[in-house]
């Protein structure tokens, strides 16, 4: 009950950030996927840095295990491809399009029908997949760390870097 509790505060957190941010608007979807507005890029890619610290800080408290997923091209490729594809009809990602529903715009409401349709399908073709999709371009369990040979801390201070250039850019770029 306990973990319930906390997911349902981080996420009305995480919902009350993408209102505030101004992430649910249409007009800032439509921006991002023009590359006209990076509203929504550099709140995403706030977001990983700073989960990339937390994650990495934790695992080297010894207060979580970090544990890796299957790197698998066939599913990211397919997975990625439906999810761009419904990002571009809809206008709104998951994630937003939850929260834009909450702020009362109901055509969201297709794109969250959307999400559960494509939960049971995937359900319902799962072991289909587990021996085609899912099996295409397995890598197995790996992190840029384990792959490169470095400490983690390495990545993520690359990455941080890279991150701040790139908000620079786009501040320079007017995006």
């Amino acid at each position: 009950m306990k973990m319930l509790i906390y997911g349902l505060i981080t996420g009305i957190a995480f919902g009350f950030l993408l209102q505030k941010g101004r992430v649910l608007r249409y007009d800032k979807q439509l921006g991002a996927l023009l590359f006209k507005d990076m509203t929504i890029i550099k709140f995403m890619l706030s977001s990983v840095l700073v989960g990339m610290v937390g994650v990495y800080l934790l695992v080297d408290l010894e207060l979580a295990k970090l544990s890796l997923k299957a790197t698998v091209l066939g599913g990211n490729i397919v997975g990625g491809l439906i999810f761009g594809i419904g990002w571009g009809l809809l206008g709104y990602c998951p994630g937003t399009s939850a929260g834009a529903l909450a702020e009362g715009r109901w055509d969201a409401l297709w794109g969250i029908l959307g999400m559960l349709a494509g939960a049971a399908v995937f359900a319902e073709t799962f072991s289909f997949m587990k021996k085609t999709i899912l099996t295409w371009g397995d890598f197995g369990k790996i992190s840029l760390p384990g792959v490169f040979g470095i400490n983690h801390w390495i990545i993520i201070v690359i990455a941080i870097l890279g991150g701040l250039a790139l908000f620079r850019y786009f501040e320079r770029k007017g995006l």
